[in-house]
């Protein structure tokens, strides 16, 4: 059974990818639980809607079963701490805050956007559902909200703080399968000329990046301007500056103020304008890119029977959400890779959901010398082998499973 489009309510789903039954791409377990048994897993299917042409999950997992103990943490990528402090240091220049004004960050995560934000002379707030990620944004001096933002919690911050010039949600705008309530919080909390900014990856990069990978089901949508735009007209608000940015292999900033606040930028016909020339509303890209998942898939299998018939040693580096995603569809196990190394020690001693792969600690690498490490954090991929140049001269390579497989 197929659930309804979040965006117009449409109940006539139609299905572009099966993924299969898959657990949840951040429940990584524990050596107990792996014992015990203890993995739930969920259908996962990409959808489109034929009314509106947004592109969904076809299946929803209640966002307390995501959202509430959540391992990914931003400080983990110097790529991203550097991304986020250009996108505080953005609108702070181009909106003109001050210490008078409050930026309110959805899914703030560990706090680093604000922290930028903060260095910036502007007043903060973050609100994150994950009551294990709080502390580390207190740490940095900051106020967090445990709680799912809504109108209820909205209302309630505006009661306290007052209005927000600024609401930022990066990354986290995909998470949201009620989409009426979050148009609505933000209406309620944004002050008068305020800007909401949204980024998300962007469904035009993960078509031509063939990133089945991103799908997992904490990502409930993917996003392009045309649905972006038309859930927006909903609440009286418009697009009126966009960006396509390569962070994470290719997302989308959207500037969003009430209609008529704001001059619309040219940059915001020229994403239509594409959109509309690669048929994105029909979905005519969705089945070229479920062939090339498929590709993928059978190549990356190839290429590990291979390796394992040459007596190669194959591991991984980085245990994303992605990952996840990834080995589940290929059917790989703890036969098939080492390990996993990833940098996060909130991960390192846990298993991959579903693969059940253990993920240790990066110095393995050179202990262990793997002929091949399988990049899962590909879109991390130039930050992450310059930080193992050792590895690399030693002798071994780094293998990139995505848009094509590739031996480094």
């Amino acid at each position: 059974m197929t659930g309804n489009c979040i965006l117009c309510g449409g109940d006539d789903l139609e299905i572009a990818l099966d993924l299969g039954e898959t657990p949840l791409a951040n429940g990584f377990l524990s050596a107990a639980e792996l014992e015990n048994e203890i993995e739930v897993a969920h259908q996962l299917r990409l959808a489109i809607c034929p009314t509106c042409g947004h592109v969904q999950l076809a299946d929803l997992v209640p966002p307390a079963e995501l959202f509430t103990d959540y391992l990914y943490i931003s400080s983990n990528s110097t790529t991203l701490i550097e991304h986020l402090g250009d996108l505080a240091h953005d609108m702070t220049d181009r909106y003109e805050l001050g210490d008078r004004d409050l930026v309110v960050d959805v899914g703030c995560n560990d706090g680093v956007l604000l922290e930028h934000f903060k260095a910036n002379g502007v007043r903060t707030l973050g609100i994150d559902p994950a009551e294990n990620l709080a502390p580390l944004s207190r740490a940095r001096g900051l106020d967090v909200v445990v709680d799912f933002f809504g109108t209820t919690v909205a209302n309630s911050i505006r009661g306290r703080y007052g209005p927000a010039s600024a609401i930022t949600m990066t990354n986290s705008f995909p998470h949201i399968p009620d989409l009426s309530d979050l148009l609505s919080g933000v209406c309620e909390l944004l002050g008068p000329g305020g800007v909401f900014a949204i980024q998300a990856h962007y469904i035009v990069d993960m078509f031509e990046q063939a990133a089945f990978d991103t799908i997992y089901h904490e990502h409930v949508s993917y996003w392009s301007l045309n649905a972006i735009k038309r859930l927006l007209s909903i609440f009286e608000l418009e697009p009126v500056r966009v960006e396509r940015l390569p962070i994470h292999h290719g997302q989308l900033r959207v500037y969003v103020q009430r209609s008529g606040n704001g001059a619309i930028d040219g940059s915001v016909d020229k994403i239509l304008e594409l959109e509309r020339e690669l048929g994105i509303v029909e979905g005519k890209p969705l089945r070229e890119f479920a062939a090339a998942a498929s590709r993928v898939r059978r190549d990356l299998q190839a290429f590990l029977r291979q390796a394992k018939a040459d007596g190669k040693s194959v591991a991984a580096y980085g245990a994303p959400a992605k990952g996840s995603t990834l080995l589940n569809y290929l059917e790989l196990g703890a036969n098939d890779l080492l390990w996993i190394a990833d940098i996060s020690s909130l991960k390192q001693g846990r298993f991959m959901p579903g693969s059940h792969i253990p993920i240790v600690s990066p110095l393995r690498i050179l202990d262990d010398m793997p002929d091949y490490l399988l990049l899962l954090a590909w879109n991390f991929a130039e930050e992450i082998i310059s930080q193992n140049q050792q590895y690399v001269e030693r002798g071994g390579h780094f293998v990139l499973p995505l848009p094509e497989v590739r031996v480094l």
